[in-house]
């Protein structure tokens, strides 16, 4: 049990990259670097343009958040029925790292928006439908009071990994575009040509490598129940699996309202992720460089924390972790609105100020503190409140409350940001989605609906 444990921590350590290198941190203030600067020279003034970019960036993640929706709970039971979960592991994992060595195409001297979007969609859904079937393995290795630390752990795991190859990326790869030389003043390694951006772009290669050579140890460690195989009709009983599960949701409110609210907070928190490195480049004016040491320190918080988060969920269970974790994270989201180059907090600032890079560096180390406990909490109330026979169509349930308003984040964003033409204003929204998801969180139970279960499952 030891050793499958272990291998089911391996999967966090090699799939963090796509999140931390490519998401939030490299990629995509590469992304909206390219993307501003092009539409500069189209006639568009800076801050407009930064808006515009910021806009392309959350319709891309908010177009493959709609596919997750629509399929990770027909997957999920189609799971259930088949009970062969490596499989479809196995398939997603293809997906996550043709989409991430595509990336590698992004060169700004023929940036094709589109197919570029495409690319990053098809890794991030093979990463997010990966995760479905590996948190669904999470009851089975451990008792209900230990997979809160076993959650923890894993995440803490995860993270360092994610640090690793992020220190990695910054000290070989990836370029500054004023002077050429990595953060340590290297060039880049493998003769990669600074002009061309190569060094960053190696960024997809890199993760998809890292990727398939930490997922050996999954593979070779974890197993899953003998499968049945799949029987005939198997996409149609999903279905009907999925519907009769929905319909019967407001049976079990517990459930119910822990969906709810982890759509809302969950959303609001990947919001952060995804424009986290957008904003810097825009507002702060920060370079890939100065964006990965912020990563830096958000992975070192989150890594320290997610541990400590897993042994206070052991402690007092997920539900007052997740609130106070939340009540953190709209702090945060309060303050990024008042931190700019020119002030802090309304507090004017010099020009020359360093003031409001540590303020952002410490939101930084915040959001990762606040976000890894939240996620590692979030998953193994998952557990509590999920149908304990049908595990992977929970998860699957998770995963469509997880992307079923992905779009809400980085629409409201680009609207408010369209609206005002000002970044800051632009990320606003993020306020109240968090609060929309702590006031909900009131009518979750800490340990679910067993009974529900019962009732439903005699009646059915």
């Amino acid at each position: 049990m030891r050793k499958r444990i272990w291998g089911w921590f391996f999967f966090d350590w090699a799939s963090q990259p796509y999140n931390t290198l490519l998401l939030t941190f490299i990629f995509g203030p590469y992304f909206s670097e390219v993307v501003s600067d092009a539409l500069v020279l189209q006639g568009f003034q800076e801050e407009a343009a930064n808006a515009q970019a910021q806009a392309y960036w959350g319709f891309g993640i908010g177009a493959a958040g709609v596919v997750i929706a629509i399929l990770a709970p027909i997957l999920g039971a189609m799971a259930d029925t088949s009970g062969n979960r490596l499989r479809w592991i196995w398939l997603f994992s293809a997906m996550y790292v043709v989409g991430a060595v595509g990336l590698w195409t992004a060169a700004p001297d023929h940036f094709n928006l589109v197919p570029i979007l495409i690319l990053f969609a098809i890794g991030l859904i093979g990463m997010e439908f990966a995760t479905i079937f590996t948190n669904s393995m999470l009851p089975d290795l451990g008792t209900k009071e230990e997979i809160g630390r076993i959650s923890g752990n894993g995440w803490a795991f995860g993270y360092v990994g994610g640090l690793l190859a992020l220190i990695l990326m910054l000290a070989f790869f990836a370029e500054s575009a004023a002077t050429g030389k990595t953060f340590v003043g290297l060039s880049p390694i493998f003769g990669l040509d600074a002009e061309m951006r190569e060094g960053t772009r190696f960024v997809g290669p890199l993760t998809a490598i890292w990727f398939a050579v930490f997922m050996i140890p999954f593979f070779l460690w974890v197993r899953d129940p003998k499968p049945t195989g799949a029987p005939k009709g198997a996409v149609k009983q999903a279905l009907k699996e999925v519907v009769h599960t929905v319909s019967r949701l407001p049976r079990t409110p517990s459930l119910f309202a822990y969906l709810t609210s982890s759509m809302f907070y969950r959303d609001a928190l990947n919001g952060m992720y995804v424009f986290g490195g957008i904003y810097a480049e825009g507002v702060l004016g920060w370079t890939v460089q100065d964006i990965g040491i912020f990563g830096i320190i958000a992975i070192i918080a989150g890594a320290i924390f997610a541990w400590l988060g897993g042994h206070a969920d052991e402690r007092f269970g997920p539900k007052p972790v997740i609130t106070a974790c939340i009540l953190v994270l709209t702090f945060v989201a309060i303050s990024i609105v008042f931190v700019s180059r020119d002030s802090v907090y309304g507090i004017p600032v010099g020009a020359e100020s360093k003031l409001p890079d540590i303020v952002f560096y410490l939101l930084g180390a915040a959001i990762g503190a606040a976000g890894g406990i939240i996620q590692s909490a979030s998953r193994t109330m998952m557990v509590r409140q999920g149908n304990p026979h049908k595990m992977v169509e929970s998860f699957g349930l998770y995963a469509l409350a997880g992307k079923a308003t992905s779009f809400l984040a980085p629409m409201l964003i680009g609207v408010a940001s369209t609206i005002s033409q000002n970044q800051q204003l632009g990320v606003s929204p993020l306020i109240a989605l968090f609060l929309i998801g702590l006031i909900l969180l009131r009518w979750v139970k800490p340990e679910g609906d067993p009974k529900a279960w019962q009732e439903n499952s005699s009646a059915s």
